[in-house]
């Protein structure tokens, strides 16, 4: 949460492309299930795409959930990097 610009910064613009992370990752995030709204195991079929963001939410503690465009399920900050 908050990697660069500090806790309840959006780290990716509404708007901004991204790229979604790779299998491996997405499986060992999904088995750790340490945060709100975890990864549902389809998700990781999304594993490598890029998108745009469409909304940006942030739970209290910091952490940055995002939703995708064209791509179900919500997503941490930590399963997305700049595309």
């Amino acid at each position: 949460m908050g990697k660069t610009k500090g806790i309840n910064q959006a780290e990716f613009a509404v708007g901004s492309e991204v790229r979604i992370a790779d299998r491996a990752f997405l499986e060992d995030f999904l088995e750790a299930g340490q945060y709100h709204n975890e990864l549902e195991p389809e998700q990781v079929e999304y594993a490598g795409r890029t998108a745009k963001v469409k909304e940006v939410n942030f739970f209290t503690g910091g952490d940055e959930i995002y939703t995708l465009e064209g791509i179900p399920g919500v997503w941490h900050e930590e399963c997305l990097k700049q595309a």
